[in-house]
């Protein structure tokens, strides 16, 4: 009998404990720290995508936003964070936003020749959970994209490198260079 109780005791024990640390646990994931790293750029070429000729735009501002899936009610809004020198922004964001669609959003862009927002590139998602399979605390934006006033001239024949010759009809002569 003292040998069944001991059993037990020892399983009791074993189940609380393992409860404790899933406890413990679920509450550590409430509490990430995430460091979500992205590039705003200038589509000098006026094409939607970076180019060899893009510009980064230091001083451009943006924000990083989270909506609940279910009801779209904002969960998280970081302060405008400005980019560096290099176009490059960091946002530092504590919790686990695991049911909710983030996205970081260009706000404006210092340069006036270089205001214009990308359609394509606006906003781009973030996933902000430790519970999704992706190992580590930093998340990689896509790169954001303001739109220049007027393609630069060499805009033409950087794209027709790049494989664009459907712009040739477009272009004319200046393609085939």
């Amino acid at each position: 009998m003292g040998k069944a109780y001991a059993i037990s005791f020892l399983f009791f024990t074993i189940c609380i404990w393992s409860s404790l640390n899933f406890a413990e646990g679920r509450g550590a994931v409430k509490r990430n720290k995430f460091t979500v790293i992205g590039h705003v750029y200038c589509d000098t070429c006026r094409v939607e995508f970076e180019t060899k000729i893009s510009q980064p735009i230091a001083g451009a501002t943006v924000k990083l936003e989270c909506r609940n899936r279910s009801d779209e009610s904002p969960t998280y809004n970081s302060p405008e964070i400005v980019t560096g020198s290099s176009g490059v922004y960091i946002i530092e964001v504590v919790g686990d936003y695991e049911d909710s669609d983030c996205e970081v959003g260009l706000v404006k862009s210092p340069r006036v020749d270089c205001n214009e927002m990308t359609e394509d590139w606006r906003k781009a998602r973030v996933v902000l959970t430790g519970l999704d399979g992706i190992s580590g605390n930093i998340r990689y934006a896509n790169n954001l994209g303001f739109k220049k006033k007027k393609a630069l001239p060499e805009c033409k024949n950087v794209l027709t490198k790049m494989g664009y010759y459907e712009l040739r009809d477009e272009l004319g002569n200046e393609a085939s260079a």
